[in-house]
């Protein structure tokens, strides 16, 4: 994704997947995700300003004809047998710009449709336009990267929800979600809803068939927001633990939440490149990673095509 992508997704869709069968609750659900989303744009939300933010979203959604009603989020289709109800689309959607627009005209709120800027007219705007991402493939990369540095916790937690939701729609598929720079939401950079958000995937996942990975390659990033309890309870809810060669710093950080030995220690810092120690349950395992002769083939392939770039 970048500011000439013809990727776009909407922050305010509402996807029929994102409440299970015999949930209630759309709208709140979708309040509640945007409200960490709207803490990473605008800083740390005090009560006040959540209750604002939330009125503002009720409202933007009234606009649509979305209310708190479940009934609302479905429309009649004609299929010329019989009329059916369906879930309504990205396009039946308010846009960001639709909430930007309320922000403006509210003294209380003027000073977030100023840091809501770059999602409407500035590199940041294809958030603000109906999603046209394909899902239904069996392996979806986001690549956020060209978002740049500052930007990419946004784009990682937008597409985070949707997968999200799609990974609940059906529990009989066997699927994963792989999550690289974790610490980006929920460390320092993050908030306590974000971060929530992010420890429900790992604890709940496993009851929708699927599993989760996170990657990070600094361990203390992972504990740096609330005294560390995001990343100690993803680390706890994780069945498998892969450690490669660390920094004295870090290996100080991952005593305080693992049960390192002293040798262990001693191995972790002098692990060389592809080997790793391991916890599967209780087991500690040192374990040497070698590539196949495809996975080889294509390192090749890789390295000559960077090379002629």
């Amino acid at each position: 994704m970048d500011h000439g992508s013809n990727t776009h997704i909407n922050v305010l869709d509402i996807r029929e997947e994102s409440l299970e069968d015999g949930e209630q609750g759309y709208l709140a659900n979708k309040i509640s995700k945007l409200i960490g989303f709207f803490n990473l744009i605008f800083g740390e939300l005090n009560e006040e300003e959540k209750a604002i933010i939330e009125e503002k979203l009720i409202e933007v959604y009234k606009q649509k004809g979305i209310t708190f009603d479940d009934k609302t989020l479905f429309k009649e289709e004609n299929n010329k047998i019989n009329i059916k109800p369906v879930f309504k689309s990205t396009k039946d959607m308010p846009l960001l710009e639709d909430l930007y627009n309320l922000f403006e005209k509210d003294e209380k709120t003027k000073v977030f449709k100023t840091k809501l800027i770059p999602f409407i007219k500035g590199s940041l705007n294809f958030f603000n336009n109906y999603t046209n991402i394909e899902t239904e493939n069996k392996l979806i990369i986001a690549d956020i990267y060209e978002l740049g540095e500052e930007n990419l916790k946004y784009g990682m937690y937008l597409f985070i929800e949707m997968f999200w939701d799609k990974i609940k729609k059906d529990r009989k598929v066997k699927k994963a979600i792989y999550m690289d720079e974790i610490w980006r939401l929920i460390g320092v950079t993050s908030n306590k809803e974000v971060a929530s958000f992010i420890y429900k995937i790992f604890k709940t996942i496993r009851k929708y068939g699927g599993s989760s990975v996170a990657i990070t390659q600094d361990i203390s990033d992972l504990f740096s927001l609330e005294e560390g309890i995001y990343g100690k309870a993803i680390l706890n809810n994780s069945e498998i633990k892969t450690f490669f060669s660390l920094e004295e710093e870090n290996i100080k950080v991952l005593e305080k939440y693992t049960n390192l030995s002293d040798k262990e220690k001693i191995e972790i810092k002098s692990l060389k490149r592809g080997e790793c120690l391991m916890f599967v349950g209780n087991e500690h395992i040192l374990i040497k990673i070698e590539a196949s002769d495809y996975e080889k083939k294509l390192i090749i392939k890789e390295n000559k095509t960077e090379r002629n770039d």
